[in-house]
């Protein structure tokens, strides 16, 4: 099974290893590609649950294209930088 999701705010390798850390997480996920270019997360795996995955982005920062407005478009735009942070950091640790 295959979902691909189109976010908003993904905007470089930093947002792309946060939302691939914390995506793997989830149970019965196989592989995450994400296409930073395109905006779009694609997850395979068994008996994958679309609103968690759309839940567990949003919690990051990255909502499904559309789905957020007005306040909460600043609060997701405001935690994708802090996401996009710990990405790049995570990157120079290891």
């Amino acid at each position: 099974m295959q979902e691909i999701i189109a976010v908003e705010n993904i905007k470089c390798g930093g947002c792309a290893r946060t939302i691939e850390n914390n995506l793997n997480k989830i149970p019965n996920i196989q592989s995450v590609v994400i296409d930073v270019e395109e905006g779009r997360v694609t997850v395979a795996g068994e008996n994958l649950q679309r609103d968690e995955l759309i839940k567990t982005l949003l919690s990051l920062g990255y909502p499904e294209k559309g789905s957020v407005s007005g306040i909460s478009s600043f609060k997701a735009k405001a935690t994708s930088v802090v996401s996009c942070a710990i990405g790049r950091i995570d990157k120079a640790t290891h």
